[in-house]
């Protein structure tokens, strides 16, 4: 009896299983571009998803996708349980394709599929859509008369109704639209003469309807000018703008050779003058440098010399966001298309070549120092050391005599500096970036104040007259090692006209 009942029960859960693997279908639950009219056949990408883990193989195998009775090629890749398929060569427009699954393809516990699979879209636009086949005036075209017609013409016969509703201008304009030719040719006529010189954008939109009630589906745009000015704007000329407002011309880079424009200041701008109105965004679009900082526009008031209203100017300013390092080199690029009032653009490239060596931006530079061997010696005989900032590990002869060990001794050291005309040295500025550093502790120069006249030592360096005398008076400590001792001035020292040092001068020499 055991037996039977044993029995009983594997039936039971066989014709279970068999109910389980029958209501769990393997098929393709969804799809891929999906069916219908697509636009963009270049982008589609064909994709199934699958109910149950398919056996890729299987998949890959029975899979087809055909256009016209050909089989697509194509590459297959995975993402659990979604295949894709994308063609070695785009889908083309105007051709209709059947994506297909054969139902001898399984999944990975072999339960194959009941029925084919067939998914059918198409690239060919529906000829039942309203569509338009022309407009005047073309894109960026110019309408010549003050009392000229847009017109549109339609592949079926365009609602009146459904026409004034939708389409708008911009700038907005005051007119009635007509139809012609049976419906088929649309034509806004101006209520008022256009204004000349003005750009004008047409919007119809997708959902404009036909007199069949079915819209076009997607939007229409087109742009126009109002004028027959058709001349691009052009570059008259550059000039370097000085901060007390002297105007120097640059000299261009032609195809016979280049001048180098020399005597760029710190604090000068870029002023580009054009033929006409110019939108100033596309020149600030237009400009570049090369081997500087960018060029930043600064945007003039309504009030400027050369507006011309609507937000247009004849003139730009531009000024650099950082200051160019002194005797840098650089280029000043100015591209094609910039644009005027009426969506002109201009054709030529310009370039300047640039070098800031401005007399008034020159950074103070170390030239030399100057040291007492005898500090504590009579008016007139200090016995004074110069060193030259080319000068590398000359002696240097503080004697125990005159720099007692171990003993603070008041001294000083001069220093002579090249700068612009007119600046000088800042004074806190020296105190902050001068150091005096040594090798085996071989003295310790402690400065305590910093002198632009009043020097101890009356006589300047006879070499040195033309250049800046700095004294740093303080005290010296001179000890019984030797070895190197540095002068240093850090990168970052200042004048008086705002000049800002970036290099690092030192003189080391050897006691």
């Amino acid at each position: 009896m055991k037996r039977f009942i044993g029995l009983g029960m594997a039936v039971l859960v066989l014709f279970a299983s068999c109910d389980i693997l029958r209501f769990s279908l393997f098929e393709v639950s969804s799809w891929s571009p999906g069916g219908g009219y697509h636009a963009d056949p270049e982008s589609l990408e064909v994709s199934l998803s699958f109910s149950r883990d398919p056996d890729i193989a299987s998949a890959e195998k029975h899979f087809s996708l055909s256009t016209d009775g050909e089989q697509v090629r194509g590459d297959f890749r995975w993402e659990g349980r979604k295949m894709y398929f994308t063609p070695f060569v785009p889908l083309e427009a105007n051709r209709e394709y059947s994506a297909g699954l054969s139902a001898a393809a399984h999944d990975k516990k072999g339960l194959s599929m009941d029925r084919d699979f067939e998914g059918r879209f198409t690239t060919r636009e529906d000829s039942t859509r309203l569509r338009i086949e022309s407009f005047t005036p073309e894109m960026e075209g110019v309408m010549d008369s003050s009392r000229g017609k847009c017109a549109a013409g339609f592949s079926f016969p365009v609602s009146l109704h459904s026409l004034r509703n939708s389409a708008s201008f911009s700038p907005s304009v005051s007119g009635a639209w007509s139809l012609e030719e049976g419906g088929l040719l649309a034509v806004f006529t101006p209520s008022e003469p256009w204004p000349q010189g003005r750009r004008f954008e047409i919007r119809l939109p997708a959902s404009l309807e036909g007199e069949n009630g079915i819209s076009m589906g997607k939007e229409f745009f087109s742009i126009f000018t109002v004028g027959a000015y058709r001349d691009p704007p052009c570059l008259l000329g550059a000039w370097r703008a000085g901060e007390t407002g002297e105007r120097i011309e640059l000299v261009e880079e032609t195809l016979e050779g280049f001048t180098e424009n020399a005597g760029w200041e710190k604090g000068d701008r870029l002023l580009l003058v054009f033929s006409a109105p110019v939108d100033l965004l596309s020149v600030s679009a237009a400009i570049a440098v090369e081997g500087g900082s960018a060029l930043v526009l600064e945007m003039p008031l309504a009030s400027s010399p050369g507006y011309a209203g609507d937000g247009l100017y004849e003139e730009a300013f531009f000024r650099f966001d950082r200051t160019p390092a002194f005797e840098s080199r650089f280029l000043i690029r100015l591209r094609r298309g910039i644009k005027d009032r009426y969506g002109n653009e201009s054709e030529d490239e310009h370039l300047f070549r640039i070098f800031a060596n401005g007399e008034n931006s020159k950074p103070p530079s170390l030239v030399g120092i100057r040291i007492p061997m005898s500090p504590g010696g009579a008016l007139g005989s200090f016995n004074l050391r110069a060193y030259g900032i080319d000068q590398i590990f000359d002696d240097l002869p503080i004697e125990n005599g005159d720099y007692p060990y171990t003993v603070k001794t008041a001294s000083w050291i001069e220093c002579y500096f090249d700068c612009a005309d007119g600046a000088a040295v800042d004074p806190f500025s020296l105190m902050e970036f001068f150091r005096v550093e040594t090798s085996n502790n071989v003295l310790i120069f402690s400065p305590l104040a910093v002198r632009g006249e009043n020097f101890t030592a009356a006589a300047v360096h006879p070499p040195w007259e033309q250049y800046q005398r700095v004294e740093i008076a303080g005290t010296l400590t001179n000890t019984v090692n030797s070895g190197l001792v540095h002068f240093l001035i850090n990168a970052g020292l200042k004048d008086s006209a705002g000049n800002v040092s970036d290099r690092q001068f030192r003189i080391s020499l050897i006691k």
